[in-house]
């Protein structure tokens, strides 16, 4: 995505006092989040061991930073990606009972991402999971979840607007549930970043389901790995899928603006099926994914939000240097700073 300046672009706190307010919106997000989902916190890794299948492939193409490690015969480890398979192999460690689960402040680098108003190379998110029973992987329950982060939102907002009552809120009262297919449907000469473009401008924020099946054009909305999230069963409505990405209209870079990335995890049953799909059923002989084939992990739903992400967005921030400190290139700096965006 190219770089945006927003026209006659006015900061709403000062770097100073943007770096308390970071703090306020973290510390109150996760307060509410956890209580609201029923999370525990717990210390999450940096780098995890190569061929444990534990690291997120994310879409199956991206390169993690790597390292030997000397004191362990050359081994090698590799920076999280994010902690999608990592979270549900702890919940089955600590044996956390259904309905319950847990969170982590999760710090990644990812070097392929391109460096604009929201992308860095730096990636900080919540990421959460929690343990079901089986009779509740339905798209009703995802549903319900998703209305659960989205009023921690709204909570986290209106308090961001009672400390500083000229950031007013944007957000609408309600989150509107989508299926990508649906979307093709009503926009078949549409790229799926114009139909997000249009549905969350219209909406405020949405949900789009079934992110990474393929639709009836025979593409996915966009890319998901096939170890995590599923996104081949067949849900109450007839599309595939029990996972989206929460969306909101962000009317600052008048753009549509992720948040959240998440869904109910793959069965024994949805993971071979979607490994043969992505052509990698060679995973199935990992750790991670041996351990799930065999019945010895929990059924679960779970997902990542991001913390700058977040912080941009309730603060009004054009830029997410403006709420994390990361690397840019040159140009980019020159060119925010002359707009009056100050990059950390």
């Amino acid at each position: 995505m190219p770089l945006i300046i927003p026209k006659k672009y006015h900061r709403k706190l000062l770097p100073e006092t943007t770096e308390v307010a970071i703090k306020m919106v973290k510390d109150t997000f996760q307060t509410i989040f956890a209580r609201e989902l029923r999370l525990r916190r717990v210390t999450a890794p940096l780098f995890l061991l190569t061929g444990t299948g534990l690291n997120d492939n994310l879409n199956g193409v991206e390169e993690a930073v790597s390292f030997t490690i000397d004191a362990m015969g050359g081994r090698k480890a590799e920076v999280v990606h994010s902690l999608a398979k990592w979270k549900r192999y702890k919940l089955g460690a600590y044996d956390i009972a259904p309905g319950y689960g847990l969170y982590t402040d999760m710090n990644a680098i990812r070097t392929f991402e391109d460096l604009d108003n929201i992308h860095s190379l730096y990636v900080d998110q919540w990421d959460w999971e929690k343990t079901i029973r089986k009779e509740d992987r339905t798209l009703d329950y995802l549903k319900k979840t998703v209305r659960t982060i989205y009023k921690t939102l709204l909570e986290v907002e209106q308090t961001v607007y009672e400390k500083f009552p000229h950031i007013t809120p944007v957000l609408p009262p309600d989150i509107t549930f989508v299926h990508a297919e649906e979307l093709a449907r009503l926009y078949p000469d549409k790229t799926p970043r114009e139909r997000e473009t249009i549905f969350a401008s219209e909406h405020g924020a949405i949900f789009i389901i079934g992110i990474g099946a393929p639709l009836s054009d025979g593409q996915p909305h966009d890319g998901r790995s096939p170890d995590y999230d599923d996104w081949i069963s067949t849900n109450e409505e007839g599309y595939q899928g029990l996972n989206g990405d929460i969306i909101l209209w962000n009317p600052v870079l008048d753009i549509p603006f992720e948040i959240s990335s998440m869904g109910i995890r793959v069965s024994p049953e949805s993971l071979r099926e979607q490994l043969e799909l992505r052509e990698c059923p060679e995973r199935s002989s990992l750790t991670f994914h041996k351990l799930l084939l065999e019945g010895k992990l929990p059924y679960s739903i779970g997902g990542g939000i991001g913390q700058s992400r977040l912080c941009m967005f309730l603060l009004h921030k054009a830029h997410i240097g403006e709420v994390q400190a990361s690397i840019w290139p040159e140009d980019q700096i020159k060119a925010c700073a002359d707009a009056g965006i100050e990059l950390l």
